[in-house]
């Protein structure tokens, strides 16, 4: 079952018909459209720091990913971040854009770079957050593994199971009490079927395959407590592509969360020299 709608709900949930099946997205303000897709336990909700403080330079989209929120599962059980990406394109377009930034958060960041990489409109920009970088390099064995180790854990817990056992993880020890039930709430609200084909895409995917063909402007940020995808693993990533890196201070996985306006302020440094000052 889905979480009951919480306090830190305050932007509707919306929701339109795609290819695949419906997609559910929260949105604030005008302009040049910045769209964030979050990571595997997440979800369009846990950017309210984002829609709130960002809308008076964007039009903010956070869309719920397949098979998360509002979201439909995809129809293929074992999908790759191109299937994320074809989604994702779909989606731009019934919204009607015709030009964006892209900030792709842990899993989130494999499915930004993929659209980025063969994007469907012109891009500004592509903002990693915590990347992670997939496993699609390692051995069939070790792939297998990690994705066994998530299918496990969603038998013998539960999405609800899993989001109580697993929220407290992805924030730095100071963060508030309010800042890790925000990170459970919204990790709650996947669906089995979701997490597990997002699971199977950071399996089997890989990050850096999909950057190398970017031909926008790249950069990197990431918490310096972060746990689930380290400082020197994210500024490894930026230094594979030549990306502009912003460590962001006293956060860890969940920085968006824990310390919205500190990650704002990133990104809008990152973004304001491609996008230039009459947009940001």
């Amino acid at each position: 079952m889905h979480a009951e709608p919480s306090p830190d709900d305050r932007f509707a949930l919306r929701q339109v018909a795609c290819a695949h099946g419906r997609v559910a997205w929260r949105e604030a303000g005008d302009g040049l459209p910045l769209i964030l897709l979050h990571g595997i336990g997440s979800g369009s909700g846990a950017f309210s720091g984002q829609l709130e403080g960002l809308s008076s330079v964007f039009r903010v989209i956070a869309w719920d990913a397949p098979g998360y929120g509002g979201s439909d599962p995809l129809h293929n059980p074992t999908p790759l971040a191109a299937d994320y990406a074809q989604v994702l394109g779909d989606f731009a377009h019934q919204l009607g854009l015709t030009e964006a930034i892209v900030l792709g958060h842990s899993l989130g960041a494999i499915v930004a770079a993929a659209w980025a990489a063969q994007p469907t409109l012109p891009l500004r920009a592509l903002v990693l957050a915590s990347p992670a970088r997939g496993y699609g390099r390692a051995s069939p064995e070790v792939r297998t593994a990690k994705f066994r180790e998530r299918a496990d854990l969603i038998a013998r817990l539960g999405i609800d199971g899993l989001a109580e056992q697993r929220s407290a993880g992805l924030c730095a020890p100071a963060a508030s009490a309010g800042a890790i039930a925000q990170v459970r709430r919204h990790m709650a609200r996947a669906t089995a079927s979701g997490y597990l084909q997002a699971a199977h895409m950071l399996a089997h995917d890989d990050l850096l395959t999909h950057l190398r063909q970017v031909q926008v402007p790249v950069s990197v940020m990431c918490g310096e407590l972060d746990r689930v995808t380290p400082l020197d693993a994210c500024a490894e990533v930026a230094r594979a592509v030549g990306a502009p890196y912003v460590p962001l201070r006293k956060v860890a996985h969940a920085c968006y969360v824990e310390d919205p306006a500190q990650f704002n302020e990133a990104l809008l440094s990152l973004v304001r020299p491609v996008c230039g000052a009459a947009h940001v």
